[in-house]
């Protein structure tokens, strides 16, 4: 089968070609974007003996997202018969392509170098930045602090026959993010003031309706169901208008966020409750129970396992929680008591008595605000120390819908409460209050946890 680059792509090849030296493509997720500008770079790459950088946040999802998979499926499709020529070098990380006067059968000629690399491995990026490129690729740019860019693009420097190129993609984060700034607004993120070249930036909008004949059927109509600040930025590729007060961001929640299921062996695991009134799926006008599995890894990272979160009857909701309990050989349920008070250990305790099993329970109270709460639990996300082990569409537009001035949802955050409640058990010392300025008493955060008595089980 002939391949053909689609619409999009076309003009995203276009704006590569033009005077610009930043082009970013951003927009909803399986657009193009990445194919396109992995193919654009390896046309580079041929034309001229020449050095290029494709870099991420975390070297294992560049390798997952493009190593393995993007580069083979661009190198198959595009240039048939090439890959033989080439060699992935697995010890730094870098692929050797012949050029168009490279005679790569008698192993002789002029080769080009793509590295590959995660700014967030300080020995590995010192190592790339030691040299110069002439493409600078930033794969997921919404989760590289603007800092990081700036110095790999100290390094965009290398003297070829090619013009200076900086490629960047993202599905589009909050409007406070130096992509916006930079490229939308034409500012200087730092400075705030206008760039003094804003030809020189340039960028493309690309969304999966662009990419529809790449596409499984249903691709669409799942982005369709998300909660509505995913479906925003994943279907439509849509800046989030984001508060400056916002306590979580997407490019926050993005950037730890595990795709591919690898987590370290868990310390301890609980599951979070945070009960409501609701009779169960008919009762639209109650609020959802939330219920999050939260874990601590070997490493003192926590990780949000499972959101379970719906509109359940007092039955349902003990069975789901017992459930997950047994399913991620948890060791404690954990459950806000303020609405329901001993009888949601009850609901719990019937439902563990159904399965002849005994489930430790701990109950929580709410003597403060959500905002207060919340404020410690997402200064853990800010310090890298929280991931999201997957998609969880309706818990993070809650987390999003959070801001220092209270929570601007349209419905209770049960979800996040619930994750919050989680964390809050595995990380005891985000409970302990001291005294602060004027006497008023101020949240830790200070990590740490509570062994587990004898280990996991």
């Amino acid at each position: 089968m002939t391949f053909k680059l689609s619409v999009k792509q076309d003009k995203q090849l276009d704006l590569m070609g033009s005077a610009a030296t930043h082009v970013m493509a951003y927009g909803g997720s399986r657009s193009g974007k990445t194919f396109g500008f992995v193919r654009g770079t390896m046309i580079r790459a041929m034309a001229h003996r020449s050095r290029h950088a494709m870099l991420r946040y975390r070297f294992n999802h560049i390798k997952a997202s493009i190593i393995l998979d993007t580069l083979p499926k661009v190198m198959d499709l595009c240039f048939p018969g090439t890959a033989t020529h080439c060699h992935l070098d697995k010890t730094d990380w870098f692929y050797a392509v012949p050029t168009s006067d490279s005679t790569p059968n008698s192993g002789a000629g002029r080769w080009s170098e793509i590295w590959f690399g995660g700014l967030d491995d300080k020995e590995r990026t010192e190592k790339i930045l030691g040299q110069e490129y002439a493409t600078m690729y930033l794969n997921e740019c919404s989760q590289i602090p603007y800092a990081s860019r700036n110095m790999a693009m100290t390094r965009l420097a290398q003297n070829t026959p090619l013009r200076l190129k900086a490629y960047y993609d993202c599905n589009p984060p909050g409007m406070a993010h130096w992509t916006y700034r930079l490229f939308i607004e034409k500012r200087d993120p730092d400075r705030k003031s206008a760039l003094a070249n804003p030809n020189n930036f340039a960028a493309l909008v690309m969304n999966p309706a662009d990419n529809m004949d790449n596409l499984p059927a249903t691709y669409l109509e799942e982005l369709q169901n998300m909660g509505e600040a995913m479906r925003r930025r994943f279907l439509l590729g849509q800046f989030a208008d984001v508060s400056d007060s916002a306590l979580w961001t997407l490019e926050l929640l993005d950037q730890q966020r595990i795709v591919d299921g690898k987590v370290p062996e868990m310390v301890r695991i609980v599951v979070a409750v945070d009960p409501s009134g609701v009779a169960g799926e008919e009762d639209k006008r109650s609020d959802e129970v939330g219920i999050v599995v939260c874990g601590l890894g070997k490493d003192g990272r926590g990780y949000i396992l499972e959101d379970l979160s719906g509109r359940m009857a007092p039955a349902q909701w003990g069975q789901a929680v017992v459930s997950a309990y047994e399913r991620h050989d948890a060791d404690c349920v954990v459950a806000e008591e303020n609405f329901g008070g001993a009888m949601v250990a009850e609901i719990v305790r019937s439902a563990a008595a159904l399965k002849g099993i005994t489930v430790p329970y701990r109950a929580v109270k709410a003597s403060r605000g959500k905002v207060v709460r919340a404020e410690p639990v997402s200064v853990l996300f800010e310090q890298q120390k929280v991931s999201l082990v997957g998609l969880f569409p309706d818990l993070e537009d809650q987390l999003c819908a959070m801001t220092t001035a209270g929570y601007v949802g349209s419905r209770s955050p049960d979800r996040a409460d619930a994750m919050i409640w989680g964390l809050a058990h595995l990380f005891p010392s985000l409970t302990r209050r001291d005294d602060g300025p004027n006497g008023r008493s101020l949240p830790q955060v200070t990590l740490g946890y509570a062994k587990h008595k004898g280990g996991r089980r």
